[in-house]
């Protein structure tokens, strides 16, 4: 009896080994948060699939020119892909080729060839000065704000204490929702009065604990310690995730959905519009300083941006408000 004959596996082709060699890079030499990791893998793997599709197998990617880039924009557009999605592409197919470029698997960069789609400028409206305190001195109330939790899931003011910390630090550190649920008990620095950010690419940074949001955290802990020692995971006390979820579940850290959960039901409760959540909060941290005479690259630090251009998109001057810095301030204007 003669076995039957197994085919070979086909060897992988050079262009999808080296899309996984340049993500396996991302992740262990430049520190890539997981977010970026898992959205350049989405966006450099289709591409690589694509490329093997047009060129073949064999493909050479020295023979990959711009206009192959815009044909496959082409696809994402047809597909139904928003322009801020072909440009969240297009900028990690041109990271991928920069890298190529710089090991000496191509000679130039094509994607650089390629305009970035244009997208519109429309920041989420900053709530006031005014709203936010409105909004955290209520939550400052918790007898006013106890519900109960519905279908398991977090909702606005189940744990008050907690909800009120989230709203401070957001607003009171201008930190990333990614930021906040990453936060460990003992990232609180009580005496400096800071507390240690781990921002995007794993950069570390400090920023100051204000008397309200040191207030609310002192308010919450102590209800934290009591949770998570009658769950049996007092191990955590000291050291684990600042914001817990409320069933003590796996390893108790909030999830960024629930904290825009919370955010938005509480928001929505207290009379903000519709689409504030959690980054609302962080334009409102940074507007509000400008508003209020602090230097641009100051809130740049805080901020935890890269480019002082970035910041300037993150804060909001009105006419009016511009008019006047430059009357109090231009020699030219007295």
């Amino acid at each position: 009896m003669t076995t039957p004959k197994t085919e070979a596996a086909q060897p992988v082709p050079v262009v999808l080994r080296l899309a996984e060699a340049f993500l396996t890079m991302l992740q262990r030499e430049r520190n890539a948060s997981e977010h970026t990791v898992r959205a350049y893998s989405r966006e450099i793997r289709s591409f690589a699939e694509y490329l093997v599709e047009l060129l073949g197998a064999d493909a050479d990617l020295r023979c990959v020119e711009h206009l192959h880039i815009r044909s496959y924009l082409a696809i994402l557009y047809d597909r139904g892909l928003t322009k801020a999605s072909a440009a969240r592409a297009l900028a990690a197919v041109r990271s991928w080729f920069k890298w190529l470029a710089k090991e000496g698997k191509v000679e130039q960069n094509p994607a650089i060839l390629v305009s970035t789609p244009k997208l519109p400028r429309h920041l989420p409206r900053v709530p006031s000065i005014e709203e936010v305190n409105r909004v955290l001195d209520s939550l400052d109330n918790s007898e006013n704000n106890a519900k109960r939790k519905t279908s398991g899931q977090e909702v606005a003011a189940a744990w008050p204490e907690r909800d009120r910390v989230i709203f401070e630090l957001l607003y009171g550190c201008g930190i990333r929702n990614a930021e906040l649920v990453g936060l460990n008990a003992d990232d609180i620095h009580w005496k400096n009065e800071a507390v240690l950010i781990r921002g995007k690419g794993k950069k570390e940074r400090y920023v100051p604990l204000g008397d309200a949001a040191a207030q609310a955290l002192q308010e919450y802990l102590p209800q934290r310690a009591i949770r998570l020692n009658a769950a049996g995971k007092g191990a955590l006390v000291e050291a684990g995730p600042l914001l817990v979820n409320l069933q003590l579940r796996a390893n108790c850290r909030l999830t960024t959905r629930s904290v825009g959960r919370i955010v938005k039901q509480i928001a929505l409760s207290r009379g903000l519009p519709a689409e504030v959540h959690p980054h609302t909060l962080r334009h409102a941290f940074g507007t509000h300083m400008l508003e209020e005479g602090a230097d641009l690259r100051a809130i740049q630090e805080l901020l935890g941006h890269e480019r002082l251009s970035t910041t300037q998109r993150y804060t909001q001057l009105t006419v009016s408000q511009v008019q006047q810095v430059y009357d109090d301030t231009h020699p030219r204007a007295k």
